[in-house]
């Protein structure tokens, strides 16, 4: 933790003119960027008492090393420049805005005199009767458009309805009737609240009774000759039929039941209910609690049946409750709702049907509504640094670990074995530094001698970057001692490497406790010009320029490393980083099973209460490694099944490739072809042809395959793939 007052610039060094000021860390890169009318008083408040400073802004502080700034003419500039480096650089301490959105819902307020119709968001009010929520707040003011004709209730704010009482001119809609006008006493306040509670009643699903009656009072005025009144009640029903129309029959029965569904993990669980009245969807609720005892999805619904309806009665409970587990003693748990509704309830799982649809839709908004608690979770402050601070105290850090860095190993029984690495910063996931390798040290399936390959891989490359810069010069070993592994030169060009000995040669592996800790590529393979090992891939690219601020591949060492796996796992990234020198960084375990943090050389794992939020953040940072690492392993299993001998041939592209299956009809047909018959389809040359039925030969198999069942050869895929 660097002391600000080391890079403290002298006051008369700053200029009192518009600009933007950078910070950097000890490895030159850009943590916080910012813009002042005066640079010479902005920055200088940096660089004050510790204890006066924001926490937030105090770790910026401590953890820069230099500040910088440049000169503009205007403010404007200023605010442009400050953008531009903002999405160029990515600084860690710069305020990420993320989407909070709330769901709005269509409120009547009951509490007042005189109740209003509106828009509401947030949180509920005692006295205000709510309906949705919905997706959109235009969608609850076309309803309520279509529903005025009918139920002309006050929609106007309290300062419009207080002006047109003091005039005694009604607004706007009190003109075209689209409002009773109680602000100037066209309605009593009884008649206003009795249109107001019959607006409630037919958005509450009791909708046949108003249309009835209007269609009743329609017919009647018809038979009085009365038609302009007659076509009024008809365009007042229709609009009250368009009014229903929004929200869609999704349980053609005319059913009353309540859907529940559940997403859980280890750690939390959300719930979703759907309200469904004369199968229409009226209502939605849910909510997400911690799982602070041992409880399955079964006794999560029992719970939620307690909550939902221990303070209510009669049609409160509707007639069917479906749910994705039965509790544990159903019969007891139905018997209960019936005594509260005063009937029989259906418990059940939904089996086949609209309702089994509906509840697949339900499940859905349960893992949405997990999901975006994670993340605003994941994304508060405070939440956050108490996360770091739990890790560090419990692994006996010296400070908390800003860096993270997570590994993984995903393979399929042994084959296409890839490794992932995730890094998180200040407890937020920064993709642009994950990175992806190939594990090829070795073939078959050990999780442990992988871990190894990988972490020697990621901080030998770590290594290579101090000593490109200066940071770092490894003094040479004394007689006797073996160099340092990042000092090992590159082996010999492949054309001078002896022949590998043949498989009968090779003595038997070893005992994998036997097995001496595998060689990092570098020490055993020619590396290209520029020291990249090809297996360290970087899905988002890299720039190569230095010195700009821009993250490096592999420059920038984590706090603490986390491993997915126990004791193995952890002793096998330790020895990795004791062999190339590193004793500080802090390794640890995070294991699936019992969710069991493992340090090195220790026989008990520390375990972490399940509240905590600094196991939340590790299990975070695993799954998240976890994710990663089997995506780029599907992939590569995807392209490895979808090869052909083809794919060998230079230049041939996907379209040439495509002409030639489709002239000989199947990559059998082309390898037995000449070069003159290949030649004559459009777009293939003489070299390319010749290119072609090498590789074919190349790829031939030693023998056809056979079924053994039948005694029937096989005859190769017609498919273009081998």
């Amino acid at each position: 933790m660097a002391d600000p007052s080391s890079y403290r610039p002298s006051p008369g060094q700053i200029p009192d003119s518009p600009g933007v000021y950078k910070f950097r860390d000890e490895h030159r890169r850009v943590i916080y960027v910012g813009k002042a009318k005066n640079l010479r008083q902005r920055v200088a408040s940096y660089f004050q008492d510790l204890a006066h400073l924001h926490p937030r802004t105090r770790t910026m502080v401590t953890t820069a090393a230099s500040v910088e700034w440049t000169v503009v003419s205007t403010e404007v500039e200023a605010l442009q420049l400050e953008y531009t480096w903002i999405k160029e650089f990515d600084p860690r301490f710069n305020v990420k805005y993320r989407d909070d959105k709330s769901y709005p819902y269509l409120a009547v307020t009951l509490n007042e005199e005189f109740p209003r119709v509106q828009v509401m968001r947030g949180a509920k009010k005692k006295g205000v009767r709510y309906f949705g929520p919905y997706g959109h707040a235009w969608a609850i003011r076309e309803t309520v458009d279509l529903m005025l004709r009918v139920f002309p209730v006050r929609t106007c704010s309290a300062g419009v309805f207080k002006n047109a009482a003091r005039t005694g001119r009604p607004c706007l809609l009190g003109y075209i009737d689209k409002c009773s006008a109680p602000c100037v006493g066209r309605v009593t306040p009884e008649e206003h609240r009795e249109l107001a509670e019959d607006f409630c009643d037919f958005m509450a699903g009791r909708t046949g009774t108003y249309i009835r009656r209007l269609e009743k009072d329609m017919m009647q005025a018809a038979e009085e000759m009365e038609y302009e009144r007659a076509a009024r009640l008809r365009d007042d029903a229709g609009a009250l039929k368009r009014a229903m129309e929004k929200s869609a029959v999704v349980l053609a029965d005319a059913t009353d039941a309540d859907l529940i569904a559940v997403a859980e993990d280890e750690l939390e669980a959300a719930l979703q209910i759907f309200h469904v009245r004369g199968g229409r969807v009226r209502g939605q609720r849910g909510w997400v609690t911690d799982k602070v005892e041992a409880v399955d999805t079964a006794g999560l619904v029992e719970h939620a049946l307690q909550q939902l309806y221990g303070e209510e009665r009669g049609d409160a409970v509707p007639k069917e409750v479906l749910v994705p587990a039965l509790p544990e003693d159903t019969e007891a748990v139905s018997q209960w709702l019936a005594e509260r509704r005063g009937a029989q309830v259906s418990l059940r799982i939904p089996q086949r049907g609209d309702k089994k649809d509906l509840m697949t839709t339900v499940q859905r908004n349960a893992q949405q509504a997990l999901g975006l608690h994670k993340t605003k979770r994941a994304s508060d402050l405070t939440t956050r640094s108490r996360a770091l601070e739990e890790i560090a105290e419990a692994l006996g850090l010296d400070a908390a670990p800003l860096r993270i860095e997570c590994y993984d190993i995903s393979h399929l029984q042994g084959d296409d074995v890839v490794a992932s690495m995730v890094v998180f910063e200040d407890g937020l996931a920064r993709k642009s530094e994950y990175r992806r390798f190939q594990i090829k040290g070795f073939e078959g399936q050990d999780d442990v001698r992988s871990m190894h390959e990988v972490i020697g891989r990621r901080f030998k490359r770590y290594l290579q970057e101090k000593e490109r810069t200066g940071e770092w010069e490894q003094p040479p070993p004394a007689s006797g001692e073996a160099p340092h592994p990042a000092q090992v030169p590159p082996a010999p060009h492949p054309a001078q490497v002896p022949p590998a000995p043949h498989p009968a040669q090779v003595p038997p592996a070893p005992h994998p406790a036997q097995v001496p800790p595998a060689p990092h590529p570098a020490q055993g393979a020619p590396l290209p010009a520029d020291g990249t090992d090809p297996r360290d891939t970087d899905p988002r690219g890299d720039d190569g320029r230095e010195d700009d601020g821009r993250p490096k591949r592999f420059a920038y060492p984590p706090q603490l490393v986390v491993v997915d796996g126990g004791q193995p796992q952890v002793a096998a990234a330790r020895r990795a980083l004791d062999e190339l020198g590193i004793d500080d960084i802090a390794v640890c375990g995070l294991a699936k099973r019992l969710e069991e943090v493992w340090l090195p050389d220790d026989d008990d794992p520390v375990v972490l209460p399940r509240s905590s939020e600094g196991l939340y953040l590790l299990q975070r940072v695993r799954d998240e490694a976890h994710r990663f690492a089997i995506t780029y392993q599907r992939s590569k299993r995807a392209k490895r099944i979808r090869s052909s001998p083809l794919d060998d041939v230079a230049g041939l592209g996907e379209t040439r490739k495509q002409a030639l299956i489709k002239h000989f009809g199947s990559v059998k047909k082309l390898r037995q072809a000449t070069i003159e018959e290949i030649c004559q389809v459009p777009g293939i040359g003489r070299r390319t042809a010749e290119s072609v039925a090498a590789a074919l030969a190349a790829a031939a198999p030693a023998a056809p395959a056979v079924n053994t069942a039948t005694g029937e050869i096989m005859e190769e895929d017609d498919g273009g793939t081998s």
